[in-house]
């Protein structure tokens, strides 16, 4: 069911924001960066290198954004989410800003590099943020420290004045980009299940925020069990399982209108559990007739369908691998719950990859295409970890009583999971962690959630 209320709220806000935005490179300003500081010769570019376990963050200085007309406090509401984004990696550290001493007076001022070598920072983010009616322009600039120059050309964004948390993830995603060389994930979205009430008595609801936690909108009210949301590829449309009807059946919601419908399959089964192909043709799901469950394929235009594993065993929790060739899946057809790959034509026979100790499940392959994601259960502990999709490289992530569910941010560097606390008033609650096992964080987000999808990159 559809709340229409959160209907005129998300067409309201979320629409403008996302067709509005405007990308606008700006010339590279004439700096006279050599007379203020010169470069360091011995430097080579900035660059974290985050290919290892361990990082050391790099001192970073994003200085108060300047008011270049009508924007108040918004300027700093700006750098403030673009400094939460950066510092939020673990990769960064900021310099505090009362040993910024060098600041610039103006957007084009040249940079006192020495000055801000003093304070050892390596890296430096100028911005300033200007209000007209009801847009926002936002432009930022930043500067390799060590090197003495510019890294990358500035850049301006334009969008609607409700959209300046997006400006604001677009600013952090160019500087994530320019220092790592990995694809950012800031500017974008999670699916996720909002639950309310005892914990014998759930409500749920599905909710779509921002990666950070914010502006949650509601897609689904409270008044049915819904589950196991899942975006298309382009961000446009949601799959879920709903129990509206008092059997799981999957339905296909447009994001844009907030209007959902149900995926039809045969009389007398539940189908549950779905997600997209990498082209968003397809979905694959579990299908439950008779007490076994299958996974099937369908295709979303026409509805048409047909089974890719069945056997006399449970299989579940489908998904594709990026390039769509492959599908994973979990099944117990070895005695317990254990991970499976198979192409994802149906051709020939699904390949075991998970041997470690205890039961794996919810598979969710990367989006590079080098591991995959899986919840395991050990005795009484649960873990999120991640193997190389042949089942080599096994590493677990995170321990707890209860940890379930990853879904991977858009780059692949993240996973995002449900963990639950124990108890009879044990809550669920959305972390996230880097694939490396570091910077584990609760999300920021109020009230108990679970069973994230993280959305593409939005454009």
């Amino acid at each position: 069911m559809t709340n229409t209320s959160t209907i005129t709220r998300l067409a309201a806000l979320a629409a403008p924001a996302l067709l509005s935005l405007a990308l606008l490179a700006l010339p590279r300003p004439g700096l006279a960066q050599d007379a203020a500081g010169g470069a360091a010769d011995d430097q080579g570019p900035l660059r974290i290198e985050i290919s290892g376990g361990q990082v050391e963050p790099m001192p970073l200085a994003v200085v108060p954004f300047f008011d270049e007309g009508g924007a108040g406090d918004l300027a700093d509401q700006i750098r403030q989410v673009v400094a939460a984004d950066l510092t939020g990696t673990d990769l960064f550290r900021e310099i505090a800003q009362a040993a910024q001493v060098a600041r610039p007076e103006g957007f084009d001022d040249p940079v006192a590099y020495p000055d801000w070598r003093a304070v050892n920072a390596e890296a430096l983010v100028l911005g300033a943020v200007s209000v007209k009616d009801d847009a926002v322009t936002v432009k930022f600039r930043l500067f390799d420290v060590f090197a003495g120059q510019p890294l990358g050309d500035g850049m301006q964004f334009d969008a609607p004045r409700e959209g300046w948390r997006r400006v604001a993830h677009k600013v952090a995603d160019q500087v994530y980009a320019r220092i790592t060389g990995e694809t950012a994930y800031f500017d974008s979205r999670v699916a996720f299940v909002s639950e309310t009430g005892p914990k014998d008595a759930r409500r749920k609801r599905i909710g779509i925020m921002d990666y950070d936690g914010a502006n949650p909108l509601w897609v689904t009210d409270d008044s049915a069990l819904v589950v196991s949301p899942r975006f298309s590829p382009d961000g446009q449309r949601l799959v879920y399982t709903s129990l509206a009807g008092g059997m799981p059946e999957i339905m296909l919601m447009d994001l844009d209108r907030v209007q959902a419908r149900p995926l039809r399959t045969e009389a007398g089964t539940m189908s549950f559990a779905p997600a997209f192909s990498p082209d968003g043709r397809w979905i694959v799901y579990s299908r439950e007739k008779g007490g076994n469950t299958d996974i099937w394929q369908m295709d979303v235009a026409t509805g048409a369908e047909r089974p890719l594993v069945e056997t006399a065993a449970i299989e579940t929790s489908p998904g594709f691998s990026p390039d769509g060739r492959q599908i994973v899946f979990e099944s117990d057809q070895s005695g317990s719950q254990q991970i499976y790959v198979m192409p994802a034509d149906g051709s020939g026979e699904p390949t075991r990859i998970s041997f470690g100790e205890g039961s794996y499940g919810t598979p969710a392959w990367s989006p590079k295409g080098d591991l995959v994601a899986f919840t395991n259960q050990q005795g009484d502990k649960f873990h999120i970890g991640v193997m190389r999709p042949d089942g080599t490289e096994e590493k677990m992530l995170t321990e707890s009583f209860l940890d379930e569910g990853p879904s991977w941010a858009p780059n692949g560097r993240v996973v995002m999971f449900t963990r639950q606390t124990p108890g009879g008033d044990g809550t669920p609650r959305l972390h996230s962690v880097d694939v490396t096992g570091r910077n584990m964080r609760p999300l920021d987000i109020e009230g108990a959630a679970s069973d994230p999808d993280w959305g593409p990159l939005l454009p």
